[in-house]
């Protein structure tokens, strides 16, 4: 019985130490690295934002191209952000304005700081 008690002593304290010397928290190769405002709208622009369905970088699709966007709203001094929560008209292409409508549902769900990585991401854009 002595020994099963020692041998349990012992394989506790082997683990109890293994775990002790693991980093807390995640591994320094898996932390996720702080993004630029431009390298998180271009995500938000590929991903979840799907604006990529309809802008393309250099051409006109569905949308105008994110750099006729980006001359427009700089020429006119526009806001993209204010544009995109659906608290202002349409500077580029009025004629797409209701297409693009419906996509407010998903950039009204979007925090400001995506609105404004997505505002960084398409004036990073300009030519």
């Amino acid at each position: 019985m002595k020994k099963i008690v020692f041998l349990f002593a012992v394989l506790s304290f082997l683990s109890c130490k293994k775990e002790s010397q693991e980093p807390f928290g995640k591994p320094e190769e898996t932390a996720i690295e702080a993004k630029t405002p431009e390298a998180l709208g271009k995500e938000i622009f590929e991903g979840k934002g799907n604006c990529v369905a309809c802008h393309q970088v250099d051409q006109k699709v569905v949308g105008p191209s994110i750099q006729e966007i980006a001359k427009i709203y700089k020429e006119k001094n526009g806001d993209i952000v204010t544009f995109l929560k659906g608290d202002s008209k349409p500077l580029v292409d009025p004629s797409q304005f209701e297409v693009m409508k419906t996509n407010f549902a998903i950039t009204e769900e979007m925090s400001d700081e995506e609105l404004e990585a997505l505002e960084a991401y398409i004036s990073s854009n300009l030519k």
